[in-house]
């Protein structure tokens, strides 16, 4: 790959956390937490529904159609060395299991690295396949996913899902140790990862499609690189984002579409944007194309130190300024996410002038290669006896 095109890569990842945490900073400044999320939905306050609407799913799906390119990515490689594939990918899927369920268990109830880790896993064995056989995999499990969608839609709608809170709302997150909150997600674990079973279906499909844009050459400098950005703009922004804006408004009862099904269409366009608007850019970047290149590079590191600082900032066991500034609503979230990007920006850039990967990536790595060496060392030493 050339340099344009590795940093159009690291822009998008950049945007993809900054925009995950758009979504994500709702649930860490609302009071009752997680368990609020749903209540908070049916909230009359257009303008907060607004701005929860502008990052809603959307930075999710172009976050996994990015995982889907890294997927590529490692396949491509493997090819090159001549390796077996998928050989010490599903290594790598394991770590980012294991680090998922570490994220989970410690920080945050909504993590999707698990979600990823099983769906690279299903990917690894489909991505090498022909494009039919790719194509018939993606129409079959995403039509089955939107049906389910459908159904369960439906099932919202007909039994009049209200978004009325519970009784008592929670104190767990306001006013809760934070090994109490750790207990409530081991405990509560199976409501917490529902959402993992609709990410892995929906994951196949965008991993899928990520890896064959990049193949299409969506971030090629090239004319066909072009016009695939144009059609992209056209089908996610002029289509997909009107109608995702009218389910942000239609209620709960329309949570799954507006969630999972319209926002991945909305997220081809915000990837066709940025990818063309970054392959315009000259000369030296300024800080903001800079800071989103360097939390991009440290894109792991970065998703989970922004939820680590938000529960410090919001949560009981921290600042507690979830409810402290609750009165300030929506004014005080979008200063608290405003606030953690550009900490995430800072750091990164500032990391990034000593060390080549973010903490978690060399740590990561350290792990992935750890067994390889052993290998590589138990051979060697084989050969050596059998040669003495």
């Amino acid at each position: 790959m050339t340099s344009r095109r590795i940093n159009v890569l690291d822009v998008l990842r950049g945007v993809a956390i900054v925009g995950t945490l758009g979504t994500n900073i709702w649930i860490f400044t609302s009071p009752g937490g997680p368990a609020d999320v749903m209540s908070a939905l049916g909230r009359p306050e257009a303008l907060e529904t607004f701005l929860r609407s502008l990052t809603n799913g959307k930075f999710l799906a172009l976050l996994t159609l990015l995982f889907g390119v890294g997927l590529e990515l490692q396949y491509r490689s493997a090819g090159r060395r001549g390796a077996p594939w998928p050989g010490w990918y599903l290594w790598r899927a394991g770590l980012l299991f294991v680090e998922g369920l570490i994220h989970y268990v410690l920080i945050f109830e909504f993590d999707v690295l698990m979600g990823y880790a099983v769906t690279s896993i299903v990917v690894a064995y489909l991505i090498g396949r022909s494009d039919r056989a790719v194509r018939i995999w993606m129409v079959t499990v995403g039509s089955v996913f939107a049906a389910a969608i459908a159904l369960l839609t439906a099932g919202m709608l007909a039994g009049g899902t209200g978004a009325g809170g519970p009784a008592e709302p929670s104190t767990l997150f306001s006013q809760g140790s934070y090994p109490e909150q750790v207990a409530a997600r081991i405990q509560l674990a199976g409501l917490y990862r529902l959402e993992a079973v609709l990410i892995v279906p929906l994951g196949i499909v965008l991993f899928l499609l990520g890896s064959r844009l990049m193949r299409a050459g969506v971030f090629e400098d090239s004319g066909r690189g072009a016009a695939l950005r144009r059609r992209l703009m056209v089908a996610g922004l002029a289509v997909g984002l009107p109608l995702n804006l009218l389910t942000s408004f239609a209620g709960p009862g329309w949570f799954l579409v507006d969630r999972y099904l319209l926002p991945p269409l909305v997220a081809l366009g915000l990837l066709g944007l940025v990818a063309a608007v970054t392959q315009r850019m000259t000369g030296a970047p300024g800080p903001l194309r800079r800071g989103l290149t360097n939390v991009g590079r440290t894109a792991l590191s970065c998703y989970v130190l922004q939820n680590l600082v938000a529960s410090a900032l919001c949560y009981g066991w921290g600042l507690g300024l979830a409810a402290r500034l609750d009165g300030l609503r929506p004014w005080w979230v979008l200063a608290a996410w405003a606030g953690i990007c550009a900490l995430l920006m800072a750091l990164s850039t500032l990391w990034l002038r000593r060390f080549r990967r973010g903490p978690i990536e060399a740590v990561w790595q350290w792990a992935y290669q750890a067994p390889q060496r052993l290998s590589e060392k138990s051979d060697k030493a084989v050969k050596n006896y059998v040669g003495s």
